[in-house]
């Protein structure tokens, strides 16, 4: 067997053993990298290469630094801060949470996001005293839905505009994403508000060794200070800061609550989940094997086949939703992006057809990544804190990809038409 189909084979036992759970998560992940190892699909210096990636980096620290929140009570003061605003009614709260979310993943990191309103959804949990699962899922959802707003929101959006640009196809504008972006995203709202906070059971949020209402009888002061180590985090990673990058940012926010005081080292390494951390740097080396092997465009290939040598535009345009859709639930998504959108500009160059619908509806099904832990960093990291399980993605998700495709199918074309008029 070629290197592709060994990958493929793979994949397939980690899906079937990340449905089932018949071993640890963090297990299956960290042993498909060390069997592709084995098999010589990865070299020796990439099986490993994912516990130093920056994504990974990047959690270890926001962890440490969402710890220091909880402990210092700053999140639970925030939290009862909001509740009494808002009240302890979960469906303003989340619905005032995905909202922020979304507005701030369209113009920054989806997953710095997600790792700095993290422990403040805890705190709000903690101080209303409700579960925290639903928030934290739908905070995960609305750093996806929120990136597809405008081209800097998520990797995919710049891949699809690149490959307009690479084939000298004017590009698509900064907001035109927005088009169909903000109608993905108020369906992510409206479904998590009406049926998918349902669908996700009942827990408190998980974080370690470190109480969610500890730290609310001591001195302030340490509150003060993560105030500002929290302030300048969230500059950092959200809007940036010259000569820093995010994961340099998270590591120094990191290193600056243990030596102020705000947690000890013990609390610090006790703090950092570590499923999550080999959950994700496990799919990393999986996830390029299925782009370097050309498994991936093995799959991609073999369903654009099926379509035959007529197809429908709707009909491309809905396979290739499905094909981005699924390969980013294991891909990385800008893979998932960059391998389909040339595909995407040649079939509809042959078909005599605009390629602008087709390549928004690839970019936007790659943010889809609703139904697996490791479709996106925002996904993983509510893991481990929210309590979730692989099928928990599942079950939630599989609704929204269908809700999100239809909602593509029938407004992509009305702003990009297939032919449009000369």
């Amino acid at each position: 067997m070629d290197n592709a189909t060994i990958t493929l084979i793979v994949l397939g036992v980690v899906a079937f053993l990340f449905i089932t759970e018949l071993i640890p998560l963090a297990v299956t992940s960290i042993g498909a990298t060390v069997t592709l190892g084995f098999l010589g699909i990865l070299a020796p210096n990439q099986v490993f290469s994912g516990l130093s990636n920056s994504t990974v980096v990047l959690f270890a620290g926001m962890f440490v630094v969402g710890a220091a929140m909880l402990e210092s009570g700053l999140a639970q003061a925030i939290g009862n801060w909001v509740v009494n605003k808002v009240g302890t009614n979960e469906v303003p709260l989340l619905a005032a949470m995905m909202l922020v979310t979304i507005i701030m993943s369209a113009f920054a990191s989806n997953t710095g996001t997600v790792a700095c309103l993290m422990p403040v959804i805890i705190g709000i949990c903690a101080a209303g005293r409700i579960p925290a699962s639903p928030l934290l899922m739908g905070l995960a959802v609305a750093a996806n839905a929120g990136g597809t707003i405008t081209m800097v929101g998520t990797p995919p959006n710049i891949i699809a505009a690149g490959a307009l640009e690479s084939a000298n196809i004017e590009p698509f504008g900064f907001f035109e994403f927005g088009l169909i972006g903000i109608p993905v995203s108020i369906v992510a709202v409206v479904y998590m508000l009406l049926l998918g906070r349902k669908l996700i059971p009942a827990h408190n949020a998980d974080v370690g060794s470190i109480d969610a209402t500890a730290g609310m009888s001591g001195s302030p002061k340490a509150r003060l200070i993560c105030v500002g180590i929290l302030s300048y985090v969230i500059l950092g990673i959200c809007f940036g800061i010259p000569g820093l990058t995010t994961e340099m940012v998270a590591i120094s926010g990191a290193l600056l609550c243990v030596l102020f005081g705000c947690l000890t080292e013990r609390q610090a390494y006790n703090s950092i989940d570590w499923v999550t951390i080999f959950l994700f740097a496990g799919m990393l080396p999986l996830a390029k094997a299925l782009e370097t092997t050309g498994a991936g465009a093995l799959i991609a290939h073999k369903v654009v086949s099926l379509m035959g040598s007529e197809p429908s535009p709707y009909l491309f345009m809905t396979v290739l939703f499905c094909l981005s859709c699924g390969l980013t639930q294991f891909m990385s998504n800008t893979a998932a992006a960059a391998l389909l959108c040339p595909i995407g500009i040649s079939i509809a160059n042959e078909m005599g057809a605009s390629p602008y619908p087709v390549l928004m509806a690839i970019a936007i099904a790659a943010s889809c990544a609703y139904t697996t832990p490791v479709a996106t960093p925002p996904n993983t990291l509510v893991m481990g804190p929210g309590k979730f399980k692989f099928k928990d993605y599942i079950v939630v998700g599989t609704p929204l990809v269908v809700l999100s495709m239809i909602v593509c199918i029938a407004i992509i074309p009305l702003f990009w038409p297939f032919f449009p008029e000369v």
